[in-house]
């Protein structure tokens, strides 16, 4: 009898939805990760607003490849400044979709 092996060196698991995932650690002190999956390579945005909805900081402004992704939030605002204690807002819009997730940064 014969046996028929099939490898595939890839190990890229194909994304299969555009999504904002988890924001880890939530709360947070120092930084933050926030992981996002884009489905097809498209212009994506990721945005840092306060709790009033003013804009704090782009963490993310570029195409980005199909596949998983990350980016860490070190608590600052887009001039380099820590922001205070509080309730924020990340963003991702990537074509037509669009999800936020709240964060709290405790210092």
């Amino acid at each position: 009898f014969i046996i028929n092996y099939v490898s595939n060196d890839d190990h890229v698991t194909p994304v299969l939805a555009t999504e904002l995932s988890a924001i880890q650690p939530n709360p947070f002190h120092a930084s933050t990760g926030i992981n996002y999956s884009v489905k097809t390579s498209e212009p994506v945005r990721i945005d840092v607003f306060n709790s009033r909805g003013q804009l704090v900081r782009t963490l993310v402004n570029e195409v980005k490849s199909s596949g998983s992704h990350s980016i860490v939030w070190d608590g600052h605002d887009m001039s380099g400044k820590a922001v205070s204690s509080g309730v924020y807002y990340c963003r991702m819009s990537c074509g037509a979709y669009t999800s936020s997730r709240r964060m709290v940064l405790l210092k």
